[in-house]
Formats: structure tokens, sequence, C-alpha cells
């Protein structure tokens, strides 16, 4: 419960610096923005400045979703719909409660480092329209999405080490 804590408000702090911190630039920008990109960082798709806006909020809320909704959904779900390895013994009633604590917090702060990732590539697209003449270099965005990725596969590695084969009941080997 206190990983979940923590992640929450990391999550807030997040979405409060970017409201600080994107809100500032919001005048500076131009009414049409670059909004996509290509590998290099070279614009190839633009959107209204409101748009590329609502779509940040948009995929804020989603990262929050993910993060904290899904986990409190499946909390609520029967073990029959929950696809989990060994799920029989790690939803057994005795260990239901310890196996969602695990799941909420990998799940919060995956949500955390998936807004992280939108954050820092909200703000290469706001940068990029700051100046437009001066494109920033794109190869950091790459590393980004390395750490998402490690991120990713680590936690994967995480949850199959957990919920891998139930530990054996030494007493029923003699």
């Amino acid at each position: 419960m206190q990983e979940t804590r923590l992640s929450k408000l990391v999550f807030a702090v997040l979405a409060i610096g970017a409201a600080i911190y994107f809100s500032s630039y919001y005048a500076q920008l131009p009414d049409v923005m670059a909004s996509h990109f290509n590998a290099r960082g070279v614009p190839n798709g633009w959107q209204t400045k409101s748009a590329f806006f609502s779509v940040l909020i948009g995929i804020s809320v989603l990262a929050g979703v993910i993060g904290f909704g899904i986990p409190r959904l499946i909390t609520l779900l029967p073990p029959e719909y929950i696809n989990l390895p060994n799920k029989g013994y790690w939803l057994a009633p005795e260990r239901r409660a310890e196996t969602m604590d695990f799941l909420s917090g990998y799940f919060a702060w995956f949500g955390c480092a998936l807004f992280a990732v939108i954050l820092l590539t909200i703000n290469f697209a706001i940068q990029a329209n700051l100046h437009p003449g001066r494109l920033p270099d794109a190869t950091p965005m790459w590393y980004v999405l390395a750490g998402f990725l490690a991120f990713a596969i680590l936690g994967t590695v995480r949850i199959f080490k957990r919920f891998g084969p139930p530990p054996q009941d030494i007493s029923s080997l003699k």
C-alpha cells in the first residue's frame, strides 16, 4: 500500500508540474503546431494548438487510468476473469490481497513511467514548435524510449518471477 501511495504522489507531482510548465508556453506556441515527427525529429504532421493540448489531456488521463484505474477494476473482478499465471494459487482467498497489492504497485509505477514518457515527448514537440528553425535533437527521445522498453521488460520479468509456479508444500513431499 505504501508503494501505491508514493506512486500516486509522483503521478500528481508530474501532472501538476506539467500543467504549470506547459501552460507557461501556451501563448508562445503557433496556432497550428507540428505534432508528429519522423525518426530524425523532422515534423511530418500538424494539428491546432487546442487539439494538441486536448490530446495531451486525454493521454494524461489514459496514463492515470492505466496506472490506477485498471488495478482497481482487477480487484473487483472474479478470478475467472483475471489472466494470471497459476491464478488458482495466487488468487486464493488467503493470498488475494497480497497479489492485488503487488499488481496495484506494478500498474501504478508503470502508469508513472508511461506518463513521464508522454510528458517528455510532448516537451520535445513544444520545443520544436518554439524554435522551428532549430529543431531539437531527437537522440534523447530514443534514449527515453529505450529506457521505457527496458522498464517494461524488467517489469514483465518481475511479474513472471513473482507469479511463477507456486512454492511446493514440503509436507506433501514426505
